[in-house]
């Protein structure tokens, strides 16, 4: 039971003195909370993956993929990077939260009318008009975000999990039986428009529920005035990522049309949709953990290799077992209409197993509060993505999936390099923090290709099995070498030092 001081400082929105008593317990549990209830809202968007690819066409897919490449993009600047600003500041208080809130809803009032006002052009640049009412509906859309970032970030940074969770359960549970519902209704693509907009509104509504936080008048200040500079080098980072990202979306839409961009998109969505349950909660707890030891160098090098040796230990398996199963995965879970997708679907594969890396970090950036550092580096990887993009799209879509993943491996080092300067963590480190859960990666996906080519089994299902046996095998047998169990131990320890408790 919590005793009164920190009951006390739990109703007071900004204060976050009480997590660092037990820091390391309740980003544990967090961890373990937010990852395993994410698996029930995985559970849904699988579910609805698998309902709207039969129910929809490629083309349909492909048609809203046209809007939400160039949608998702605007969107970033309704956060203005204000949400982080909140997170990662040692100290805070409620003038300076309400005046980052009406910044984010003044952003995303003119992201509103100027995203609206881009539709024709859109429109004109794919040659396809349905572009036009799809865009208009999703502007309306800005809004629902940019009331709350500030809630969201004040949830985050008294890493109230449960709240968070549930929220995004609840919101995602409402979108897809929405969706679901437009789609039986014959409404074709408009469900893939009314999934983001119906999970979007229940996800505010939530915030503000679960937050109680209400916004005064704004108040400039020179906090503020730094918030707003680490915001901005934050904001302007996400839009050159998120530029160089979907770069492929675009230019497969422009040069080959709807129906490939449809087979590209949902294979990467696909992909992407397993570990996207992992990077989102683990972020959520380890920014503002990290934030919490920003001032203590020794402590965050180890939280962070700690961080990422669990984080392959999950990931890499995951990826390794999608890369050799890619066709029946793709034929079981969308449908044998989209079988031609599972070639690009293999060779997103090879990039997906560093995603992780790169999503961590931005995670050592924001928490120390180097944004700017952040910044230059996106600056110097953006183009080399999307010159990986243009290299292969006038091969069709598995070339341009080859070089992403080849551009992304070979600037990999140098990222990282860049990224340590200036704290504890050294490439020794990470390498001994990756190399055995990697190498039993690889050791199984060479196995498991080896038994398909020996067994040959018929039928999606059978190779499914064949290919998950053989993991579980290579993983079991593993545990024979010292280093691999002691790391083993080192995350069940994990396990059984959790303490359950009230937010």
């Amino acid at each position: 039971m919590l005793s009164t001081p920190v009951s006390k400082q739990l109703l007071d929105p900004f204060k976050s003195d009480h997590l660092e008593a037990d820091l390391k317990g309740r980003s544990v549990r967090g961890g373990v909370l937010t990852v395993g209830v994410r698996g029930v809202s995985f559970l849904v968007q699988t579910i609805s993956t698998i309902v709207l690819a039969r129910m929809l066409a490629p083309a349909d897919f492909g048609l809203v993929a046209m809007v939400t490449s160039v949608s998702g993009l605007v969107m970033m600047f309704g956060d203005a990077g204000l949400s982080q600003a909140t997170i990662q500041r040692l100290e805070i208080n409620h003038d300076q939260v309400s005046t980052m809130f009406w910044i984010n809803v003044g952003f995303s009032l003119l992201l509103m009318v100027v995203f609206a006002s881009v539709a024709p052009v859109l429109a004109w640049l794919y040659g396809e008009p349905r572009v036009t009412l799809i865009t208009l509906v999703f502007a309306g859309t800005f809004l629902f975000s940019g009331l709350m970032v500030q809630h969201d970030a004040l949830l985050q940074r008294q890493m109230r999990f449960v709240s968070l969770t549930v929220r995004d359960i609840a919101a995602s549970v409402v979108g897809v039986a929405v969706a679901i519902v437009v789609a039986w209704r014959g409404a074709g693509y408009w469900a893939l428009v009314a999934l983001p907009a119906a999970t979007s509104l229940t996800q505010m509504v939530l915030s503000w529920f679960f937050s109680r936080w209400r916004p005064g008048m704004p108040r400039w200040s020179p906090e503020v005035r730094s918030m707003v500079g680490f915001g901005g080098h934050l904001v302007g980072s996400n839009f050159l990522a998120y530029l160089g990202r979907n770069a492929d979306n675009v230019l497969i839409g422009w040069y080959w049309g709807a129906g490939p961009l449809g087979l590209y998109s949902r294979a990467y969505g696909l992909l992407m949709l397993p570990l996207r349950q992992l990077n989102s909660p683990v972020a959520s707890v380890a920014v503002p953990a990290f934030s919490r030891i920003q001032d203590d160098p020794e402590r965050f090098a180890r939280y962070y290799l700690h961080t990422m040796n669990l984080i392959m230990w999950i990931s890499a398996p995951l990826v390794g077992f999608l890369f050799i199963a890619a066709e029946p995965v793709i034929t079981v879970v969308l449908g044998a209409q989209w079988v031609e997708a599972a070639a690009v679907f293999q060779l997103l594969a090879i990039s997906a197993l560093v995603q992780p890396l790169y999503n961590a970090l931005g995670w050592v950036f924001v928490s120390r509060g180097r944004a700017d550092r952040l910044f230059k580096m996106t600056i110097c990887i953006c183009p080399v993505v999307v010159g990986s993009f243009l290299v292969g799209l006038p091969f069709g879509i598995k070339w341009v999936a080859l070089c992403y993943s080849a551009a992304l491996l070979i600037i990999l080092p140098f990222v990282f390099r860049f990224t340590f300067q200036g704290t504890q963590i050294t490439l020794r480190g990470l390498w001994r923090a990756l190399m055995w859960p990697v190498s039993l990666c690889l050791a199984a996906v060479s196995v498991a290709a080896l038994a398909g080519y020996l067994v040959a089994p018929e039928g999606n299902l059978l190779r499914i099995m064949v290919v998950a046996v053989v993991f579980t095998i290579v993983y079991a047998l593993s545990l024979l070498i010292r280093p691999v169990r002691e790391e083993v131990k080192s995350i069940a320890k994990l396990w059984r030092d959790r303490n359950v408790s009230r937010e």
